[in-house]
């Protein structure tokens, strides 16, 4: 030791009465005394009094202690003795410095608790941390006695319970030693044991503050916390470590130097000086590269996970932000694209979020769909509300709701008009599709280019007063509105509604007179606001060009605009040619001079007196105008009215022909004779007309919407097609009611895979054979595998009978490309490779191509989803198909032409008829 540090000899308290202490002396602490110092010469030295002490004590006096000659400044100490202070802080025992003790006059409680508690902080701060230390170290104990499963060294070797140990152990110890309350423990270790707590109760403690929070949140608090807890321990332990040094770190620079350290900055002006730290720190940097990836590993699967299953919604979200709801029993692919893409094709919709809301088990019943659409009335009883739902018998409980979409009536609807209006269900599927109309114009074939951009077309409304297309035909009757409207602009009027009326009208005729306040639903292949006009002025007039007799109209106007948006095109496709940049279309060329004109009388503005007469529902115009045979004298035995009995509640009344008196059931069967009919197959009943075979499962209630628009009143009675029902399994009587009414209608039991079956029932005189799609068939273990049975039954009846038309329900729209399957065909393969490229262009009308779908040979249920996400389309696809019947309303008819002038009869009839030609 150096001969300027001596060492204590010996050690005599003093202390003064507190009573006889001046002021001065009891703010200075003039009690302290110092002892005899020796020095290593030999000599001894007492330090003067202080003048506060009154000569009544000594009190030590540092700066009379004289260094030796020649030192000048105490040297420090050692590498061993300041890492062993470090260690074991100040002890009483082998200590090579000077000890000096204080002393304090004790007679107060007030100066005891000063001392104890602000004096002495580290007996201040001990007392707490040794009732924690006990605390968490019986609880520790108490979890690892509780979750004890046969190991107990798998629970020693935990993590958190090595850091229980080492933070609770030495604090009790230090009770029964007192010389170990020196040593250092670290306590900051203990922030680890908080983040574990943290992961443990992080759920209950959203349920506590009634919040509820996505796995990813919870992801991401784990990792703020994570990265809290490495910087917090880093930095305690490396300013506790300097302290050993030449030069401590503070707090706060021991915090930049993490924060450097861990951002893989290093700016070096910041660093550890001894061995300890710097180990530390290469220890810390080390767990940082094992816990930070495993942390943004879960995280990254996370993210990716709600990529693809969405995220949640909160109720801030939806409070500030438009969105829609869509509950789905089971979340598919096709259907998921089909709404989305009908949903956002639409501009005013981009801005709108969507909410989709799917249960984790699979539901195939309308129980559950109800019990949804009753919550969510009742929740949010003003909220829009769009049911679908699958059996029709279920659409009573759901009233309520604003459009309600029943699969299996439009299903069996749509089937019996594809009947009579053939590739129905292709009209309909592609007016419910959003489509640009580029679909197959790079196909070679001109009748796909066609089909293709025709595809396009959709029903859109405005209102009369508002639109270019129809203004100029206010106070004009419909027909004429209709005529000339398709004649100038190339759209097709098909429905009005008036303001006052909730009720479309589909074709009301000549009778309605257009105002502007109606509102117009019209079929085009973009909507009014977003075409564009061109106005041409007739430079040639002098040319030798003439107009026809339509143009001189008393109107008076001129073929003079035409739609020049996104292709637009005029239902009559053979007036008209491209323009040279190929977007534009031009107007229909005007017949030259000479040229013969189309034989077409001018359509009225008004209706004449005649047609202003008021029609009878219950006459038959078609056939009073046609006259009557002898061979129609059972077709007079119909009479018209509503259907007695409905199978079911929530049926819409339709006018249909029934018989005046109900058949009996025994009657009903085709395949047995009964007392009243001796026939026992379709041959011996030799019907005039041709058959139309049913082939279901079971007779269910929507196979009743399959004989309605086939019965329809404005059906003409010598068109009337007899129906036999080949079911699998029988009906009930009340099925047998329900139909007992209509005439011509029967039914056998039989499979169509069973060829006596189908010869009983008249294959060979049948016109349409409709094979819907069996539900048992549709639990198939592979999910596209549920048509399998269905595709090769009906392609063994599409070998045997050629020449019989066969449309097919299906499950998966996917499917239709094995109907009437050939494998060597270049044609069907070259469909299927114009099917590929329409797919990756993300088209969702790829499948149109086919020639099945085409032809309306093929259909499937969910080709319909879309309609559900369009409001006016509803009652609009209803009245086309025969669900519902509004007085004034008129229907969807095929028209024959057998000539093969298609384009001069549509014209033609549109002229001196009130039908409005859809297409031709």
């Amino acid at each position: 030791m150096p001969d300027a540090l001596a060492r204590e000899e010996d050690t005599v308290p003093v202390t003064f009465p507190s009573a006889r202490r001046s002021p001065d002396e009891q703010m200075s602490g003039a009690c302290y005394t110092n002892h005899t110092f020796e020095y290593d010469d030999g000599s001894t030295r007492t330090a003067r009094l202080s003048p506060r002490c009154g000569g009544r004590g000594v009190v030590l006096n540092v700066q009379d202690l004289e260094m030796t000659a020649g030192a000048s400044v105490v040297p420090s100490l050692q590498t061993y003795f300041r890492f062993r202070d470090l260690l074991l802080g100040d002890q009483t025992f082998h200590d090579d410095r000077v000890h000096v003790e204080f002393y304090v006059d004790e007679n107060t409680f007030k100066e005891r608790l000063k001392l104890f508690f602000i004096k002495n902080q580290r007996s201040s701060v001990l007392f707490p941390q040794v009732i924690v230390a006990s605390i968490s170290f019986m609880e520790a104990m108490l979890l690892m006695y509780l979750s004890y499963k046969g190991n107990i060294w798998e629970q020693i070797f935990q993590v958190s319970f090595l850091l229980e140990m080492l933070n609770t152990v030495p604090f009790i110890i230090t009770i029964f030693w007192p010389p170990l309350r020196n040593l250092f423990i670290p306590v900051f270790l203990n922030c680890w044991l908080a983040k574990c707590a943290l992961e443990s109760m992080i759920n209950d403690l959203h349920r506590a503050i009634q919040r509820t929070h996505s796995a990813m949140f919870n992801q991401v608090l784990i990792l703020i916390c994570t990265l809290l807890c490495l910087v917090f321990t880093g930095t305690c332990g490396i300013q506790h470590l300097e302290r050993a040094g030449k030069k401590s770190l503070s707090l706060f620079n021991a915090l930049y130097f993490c924060i450097v350290t861990f951002s893989t900055v290093g700016f070096g002006d910041v660093t550890p000086q001894i061995w300890p730290s710097q180990l530390l720190v290469v220890v810390m940097i080390c767990v940082a590269l094992v816990v930070l990836p495993l942390q943004f590993e879960e995280l990254i699967y996370l993210w990716m996970e709600r990529q693809k299953s969405g995220g949640n919604y909160s109720r801030h979200r939806a409070q500030t932000e438009r969105h829609v709801v869509l509950c789905v029993s089971t979340l598919k692919i096709d259907l998921l694209m089909d709404f989305l893409n009908e949903f956002y094709a639409h501009p005013h919709t981009q801005d709108y979020y969507v909410v989709i809301l799917c249960p984790c088990e699979v539901d195939v019943q309308d129980h559950q769909t109800i019990l949804r659409a009753w919550a969510v009335k009742d929740f949010a009883p003003n909220c829009p509300l769009f049911v679908q739902i699958l059996k029709p018998e279920n659409k009573f409980h759901v009233k309520f709701a604003d459009h309600v979409v029943c699969e299996e009536e439009f299903k069996y609807a749509m089937l019996a008009l594809n009947c009579l209006c053939p590739a129905t269900s292709t009209l309909i599927t592609l007016l419910v599709h959003t489509s640009r109309g580029q679909e197959g114009q790079q196909s070679p074939e001109q009748w796909q280019r066609m089909y293709g951009r025709c595809s396009g077309n959709e029903v859109y409304h405005i209102r009369l007063g508002d639109s270019m297309f129809f203004r100029e035909y206010n106070s004009k009757s419909f027909t004429y509105a209709a005529f000339h409207a398709h004649k100038k602009y190339g759209v097709c009027l098909i429905g009005v509604k008036r303001e006052d009326n909730k009720s479309i009208l589909l074709n009301p005729g000549p009778r309605h007179i257009m105002s502007a306040s109606d509102t117009c639903y019209y079929i085009n292949i973009t909507k009014e606001e977003n075409s564009a006009f061109i106005f041409r002025q007739e430079e040639d007039q002098g040319k030798g060009r003439g107009h026809c007799d339509i143009l001189n109209s008393p109107s008076g106007l001129p073929v003079h605009s035409i739609i020049a948006s996104m292709g637009t095109v005029a239902m009559d496709f053979q007036n008209t040619s491209p323009t040279e940049s190929g977007v534009k279309l031009a107007p229909p060329p005007e017949n030259e001079q000479g040229s013969r004109r189309p034989s077409i009388a001018p359509v009225l503005e008004l209706a004449d007196s005649a047609s202003l007469l008021p029609c009878d529902l219950l006459s038959d115009q078609s056939e009073d105008e046609a006259g009557q045979s002898d061979e129609d004298v059972t077709a007079n035995e119909f009479v018209k009215g509503y259907p007695p009995n409905s199978p079911y509640i929530g049926s819409s009344p339709t006018l249909c022909h029934l018989l005046p008196q109900k058949a009996h059931f025994c009657c009903l069967r085709l395949d047995q004779s009964c007392e009243h009919v001796s026939f026992e197959d379709a041959k011996a009943y030799g019907f005039k007309n041709k058959l139309i075979i049913v082939s279901a499962e079971t007779a269910g209630n929507g196979l009743y919407n399959f004989i309605v628009p086939l019965r329809a009143y404005y059906r003409p009675r010598r068109e009337l097609n007899p129906i036999v029902l080949l079911l699998d399994n029988l009906p009930d009587d009340h099925f047998l009611e329900a139909i007992s009414c209509f005439p011509m209608v029967y039914y056998m039991g039989g499979t169509i895979d069973n060829l006596d079956s189908l010869l009983q029932c008249g294959v060979l005189y049948a016109d349409n054979l409709v094979v819907v799609d069996k539900e048992s068939t549709m639990s198939a273990e592979e999910d596209y595998m549920a048509d399998a049975k269905t595709i090769v039954n009906v392609q063994t009846m599409f070998r045997l009978f050629p020449s019989l038309s066969i449309i097919t329900e299906l499950t998966h729209p996917s499917n239709m490309r094995f109907m009437q399957f050939r494998a060597k065909d270049c044609y069907s393969l070259a469909l299927s490779k114009l099917e590929k490229k329409e797919r990756d262009k993300g088209s969702n009308l790829a499948f149109m191509f086919r020639l099945p779908f085409a032809a309306g040979r093929v259909f499937s249920i969910s080709m319909l989803d879309t309609l559900l996400y369009q409001d006016y389309m509803i009652p609009i696809a209803r009245l086309l198909l025969g669900l519902d019947t509004t007085p004034g309303s008129g229907y969807l008819c095929a028209v024959p032409d057998p000539s093969g002038s298609a384009g001069s009869r549509t014209r033609s009839a549109a002229c001196t008829n009130p039908p409005v030609p859809v297409h031709d």
